[in-house]
């Protein structure tokens, strides 16, 4: 581009106005900051090779060199964070976090404490405040894990539960019950 006209400060910083309107402001540390012409644009490319970007709308996207990280701020207080290894985080104005990982888990962190995990097979893991989880498997099972026991629910209907003494519970859907104790011997089995 043209150079229309070049100041030089006494604190070593120099500014060139290019004829399309640009302007250039190198630093005596080597950071150099460019305003578009439209006076919104403004890019700094600092000396460590982070880089800063506004944009018109207020967005600010800046890019770690180092981290090789680009977070982005988005006018309504939506932030983006990219990382290299492909993990990228979205925090909502709200306190929502939902963070999307290499192999295409994704995280959801509410800002009421419970956490969402979808895995790429579609399974999906729910936990809650108090610790409880529940898993939806992609076959139909699910299970729900508490301080209790842990309970596998099977698409025929059947439901296993284990305690924390090592009981076992299993539920038939024909009205069976079948009752096992720590080391698996049966102590009640309601054959019908």
């Amino acid at each position: 581009e043209e150079i229309q006209r070049e100041t030089a400060y006494p604190d070593g910083k120099v500014e060139k106005v290019l004829k399309n309107g640009c302007h250039l402001i190198f630093f005596p540390n080597g950071t150099w900051k460019k305003v578009g012409s439209d006076g919104k644009t403004v890019t700094i490319t600092f000396f460590n090779g982070d880089v800063k970007q506004v944009m018109p709308d207020q967005t600010v996207i800046y890019y770690y060199a180092d981290a090789k990280t680009t977070h982005t701020t988005y006018s309504d207080g939506l932030e983006v964070l990219q990382f290299s290894n492909g993990q990228i985080e979205k925090h909502y104005p709200d306190g929502k976090k939902e963070i999307t990982f290499p192999d295409q888990t994704i995280k959801n962190l509410f800002t009421d404490g419970q956490e969402e995990s979808i895995f790429p097979d579609g399974t999906i893991v729910r936990v809650q405040r108090d610790g409880s989880k529940t898993i939806e498997f992609n076959n139909g099972q699910r299970e729900l894990h508490t301080s209790q026991f842990k309970r596998r629910e099977y698409p025929d209907g059947t439901v296993k539960t284990v305690y924390m003494n090592g009981q076992q519970e299993t539920k038939y859907v024909s009205g069976r019950v079948r009752v096992k104790d720590k080391d698996g011997n049966i102590i009640m089995d309601t054959k019908l």
